[in-house]
């Protein structure tokens, strides 16, 4: 049966390479299987040599497969001898607050260093970045916008790029306009509106466990209690254990990363975001939703939001280009549904605007196709870079260790034997020059310790493999 099915809506190279793929998957080519060779492929599906070679080259980048000169392309990848998934987090239901503070504030502090490697930095390297056309359309801003972008602008946020983001939610079953959203200095100030709409000190918040630490300081220093929830590695949060909570009154507000959360990685199907909106609509408990990864996303299309499923305005989106495009120009949004008066007011007394120049370049990225050409290229990029990252750290870390999945964003989560303590592993590795992020950053409870989380927004070459094997042979050595 041909492996090409010329009905499917993709360039023919990936219809092969996907096809490939799955059998590498299911176990139909098992490691060490020798490919067919690119002529017979070609004459056994009527297509190119140069179709063939793209499809293996993009196999390559995956490390699912392995070209040997003079012999061939042999499959590389096992999924049977790749490190296993980390378990469902288990926090505790409840727990005296303990910050992290001294190990965010060394991970921080060496972040300023140019000369190690920043595996703690969960942004993409500047080298897979649009820099270059970023700038021309910045000189074109200043050249277009009154007074070169030097005023302010209207409260609410730049029009062209509230249009330009409804637009765009289109992607995921959005149905917003340019009215419903207001824009932000990136997505963690549209958290901290959001927060500050929705909830008053002394009232609870539930979010996943582990969760991107940024989110745990903002919630602390509005004086609001945390209830953080078992998560599932790849599901997201157990909504039997949310359910719970909710229904006992125990919980004021939710705020979820619900797509490819920082750090599990973890995606929650659509049947989960449902059922979860229901669920806190009901109750008249407000959901913020921190999307700010989902465009970022290995699979045929974008996953849906929880604000896809919401017919009451009690979901807050928020999103930005930090993690995607320009993480300097701290351009963000939310579409706070009938939260949308309290926002504006927020924004209004806190910061009057957003910046007007870089609203105006991210507003034109989306509007003339420039976005969506990049992200290609970056989901492309990251996926391999995933890839590689997860068999590098089954090959080199120490046995027991186990590896997140993600089928998107930027991070790996990784949990070692219980015996070795992160925080120690850390400072050896910081002596290699190479910056980590220990578990414990992203809990407010005495968990994690055995964790860490790595970023694969980088450049993959000889020198991150050797990183990697260093990192692999420094936790050995902890044991």
């Amino acid at each position: 049966m041909p492996l090409v099915k010329a009905s499917r809506p993709e360039h023919i190279y990936l219809q092969l390479a996907r096809s490939i793929e799955e059998q590498i998957h299911n176990g139909v080519l098992k490691v060490g299987d020798r490919l067919p060779s690119v002529r017979t492929l070609c004459r056994e599906q009527g297509i190119s040599m140069s179709t063939v070679l793209q499809a293996y080259l993009e196999l390559e980048k995956k490390a699912l497969i392995e070209s040997r000169p003079q012999s061939g392309y042999y499959v590389s990848y096992w999924h049977r001898r790749m490190a296993p998934v980390p378990p469902v987090t288990q926090p505790a239901a409840w727990t005296e607050a303990n910050e992290p503070d001294e190990i965010i504030r060394k991970v921080y502090n060496y972040m300023s260093s140019k000369n190690g490697t920043m595996l703690s930095l969960g942004v993409p390297a500047n080298d897979l970045l649009p820099i270059p056309r970023l700038n021309k359309a910045l000189v074109q801003a200043m050249r277009e916008l009154p007074g070169s972008g030097t005023g302010y602008d209207d409260v609410q946020g730049n029009r062209k790029l509230r249009r330009q983001v409804a637009r765009w939610a289109i992607t995921w079953q959005g149905r917003l306009s340019e009215d419903d959203i207001v824009t932000t200095a990136g997505c963690m100030n549209a958290l901290s509106f959001s927060l500050m709409a929705v909830a008053s000190a002394g009232d609870t918040i539930a979010v996943e466990s582990p969760v991107y630490f940024g989110i745990l300081q903002l919630a602390r220093s509005l004086g609001l209690k945390v209830i953080e929830l078992p998560t599932h590695p790849q599901t997201g949060i157990d909504i039997e254990a949310l359910t719970k909570l909710v229904k006992a009154g125990k919980v004021q507000v939710c705020l979820l990363v619900s797509n490819f959360n920082n750090p599990l990685g973890s995606c929650m199907p659509d049947a989960h975001k449902r059922e979860v909106v229901r669920l806190l609509d009901h109750y008249g408990v407000p959901l913020i939703e921190d999307d700010l990864y989902g465009d970022v996303y290995f699979g045929p299309s974008r996953p849906k939001s929880c604000k896809t499923f919401d017919e009451s305005g009690n979901v807050l989106w928020c999103g930005s280009v930090s993690k995607t495009l320009a993480p300097g120009y701290r351009v963000g949004w939310v579409a706070p549904g009938r939260f949308r008066e309290k926002i504006i007011k927020l924004k209004m007394w806190h910061s009057i605007s957003s910046t007007t120049i870089t609203q105006e370049v991210i507003a034109n990225f989306l509007e003339n196709g420039r976005y969506e050409t990049h992200l290609r290229r970056l989901r492309q990029t990251l996926q391999a870079n995933s890839f590689q990252f997860i068999r590098a750290i089954s090959e080199y870390f120490p046995e027991g260790t186990h590896v997140s999945r993600p089928q998107g964003g930027f991070v790996l989560w990784i949990e070692l034997d219980k015996r070795i303590h992160v925080s120690s592993l850390y400072e050896s590795a910081l002596k290699q020059k190479i910056s980590i992020a220990p578990g414990r950053m992203f809990t407010l409870q005495d968990q994690y310790h055995n964790c860490m989380r790595l970023s694969y927004g980088h450049t993959w070459n000889d020198k991150m493999e050797a990183t990697l094997r260093t990192l692999g042979r420094l936790a050995g050595q902890e044991l």
